[in-house]
């Protein structure tokens, strides 16, 4: 027997709202409905989904192994059917392409370039998204290909990687290492770093704490509040440092200084997708975008 996808976001809704309640506001539907939804659903599984508590809802393992497909089918589901309302209205395929604050529209820009000098009639909408909402998007069906650095992917998406870009280190135009062209990593030992993700649940922030420690330090990091900001502009008016892959040099009109890392280091350029739809303008971006 197949599922029936209505019941499928109905469990969905609930294990996002964790209560059956303001699932049922959510979906536009009774209690009472919503409920016999879900134990229909549990009859055509064979398991228990849920436990219903006194504070809640709460998936079983079963439950949450189905959520985590059911996820990836809708979104699968809707591309599909925009897929297809595109191609019987004639319309043109746009490439939906998101990226994390990590990747910095200059190189978006030099991306898109690359890709426009082989696929010249390509069209792409392109927007900034910080990580939890690029994927679920991507999961959602609302876009395409996620750029990022060093995300783990979820459940029902992939990751390839496009390239490597060089990092470098940004300081404030007053900053004392500001007459610098270069710098190694060790000599930052002392030095406070800002980064965008907190450690151990960014997978960029971790890396660039990882490159530290193989430097011979333990770095001292503080999240910035600047988030969604170009990355070299987050040490203005700061003694702080950060990792940047913008070219060394004057950088944001000349309140920030960027500092090549000598030996150099890089960090990943990774795009996310989801392998189960089918997208020529997205096969044609990754087939073009390799640095």
């Amino acid at each position: 027997m197949g599922l029936d996808l209505h019941k499928l976001y109905h469990l969905i809704a609930v294990a996002e709202e964790h209560s059956i309640t303001r699932a049922a506001a959510r979906l536009h539907l009774s209690q009472q409905a919503l409920s016999t939804s879900i134990r229909v659903l549990e009859r055509e599984v064979g398991v228990p989904l849920l436990e219903r508590t006194a504070t809640g809802v709460v998936l079983l393992p079963a439950g949450t192994a189905l959520v985590e497909d059911a996820r990836v089918l809708r979104g699968t589901a809707r591309s599909a059917l925009q897929r297809a309302r595109r191609i019987g209205r004639g319309e043109k395929e746009v490439l939906r392409l998101g990226h994390t604050p990590a990747v910095t529209g200059e190189e978006i820009i030099a991306l898109l370039r690359q890709v426009g000098a082989v696929h010249p009639r390509l069209a792409t909408d392109v927007n900034q998204r910080y990580p939890g909402e690029l994927t679920e998007a991507l999961l959602a069906g609302d876009l395409d290909i996620g750029l990022c650095r060093a995300m783990v992917p979820p459940h029902g998406l992939t990751r390839t990687t496009l390239g490597e870009h060089p990092l470098n280190i940004a300081v404030a135009a007053d900053h004392p290492l500001a007459d610098r062209t270069s710098v190694a990593l060790s000599d930052l030992a002392d030095q406070r770093f800002i980064v965008w993700g907190q450690p151990g649940r960014s997978g960029y922030t971790d890396l660039l704490i990882t490159h530290c420690r193989a430097a011979g330090f333990e770095p001292r990091t503080e999240r910035t509040a600047l988030q969604g900001t170009p990355p070299a502009t987050a040490v203005i008016g700061t003694d702080r440092v950060a990792f940047v892959t913008t070219a060394p040099g004057p950088a944001a009109g000349g309140a920030a200084r960027i500092l090549a890392l000598i030996p150099p280091l890089y960090a990943p350029l990774h795009a996310l997708y989801s392998p189960r739809t089918t997208s020529p303008a997205r096969d044609a971006f990754l087939t073009a975008a390799a640095l």
